[in-house]
């Protein structure tokens, strides 16, 4: 099966979120991971906030789920880290990618 795993989440420093990828790709826990620059607005402590922050995707294997998970929650300066996770079909030649790209 060419299931691949996606995880969404965000990080307000654009140098942690640039830490976080490299630790992930020099791993080779994701074999890509790739920035957006996001406005969010949320409830936090009962109360609407809005902030800039940067919106991380990271492409992997459903192996390494819990792996990524981990430092996810270690690494993201968020209280509350946001980490969305799901699995994709992929068409053959990108999970064959990514597979040779992750141990």
């Amino acid at each position: 099966m060419n299931s691949v795993l996606i995880i969404i989440t965000t990080e307000p420093q654009i140098e942690r979120a640039e830490k976080i990828s490299t630790l992930l790709l020099e791993k080779k826990l994701a074999a890509c991971v790739s920035f957006k620059e996001i406005s969010s607005t949320y409830f936090w402590q009962g109360k609407i906030e809005r902030t800039n922050e940067i919106e991380i995707t990271i492409k992997s294997i459903i192996q390494h789920r819990e792996l990524l998970i981990k430092i996810l929650k270690e690494k993201l300066s968020n209280n509350l880290p946001q980490i969305l996770l799901k699995e994709f079909e992929s068409e053959m030649n990108y999970f064959n990618w990514i597979k040779s790209n992750v141990n």
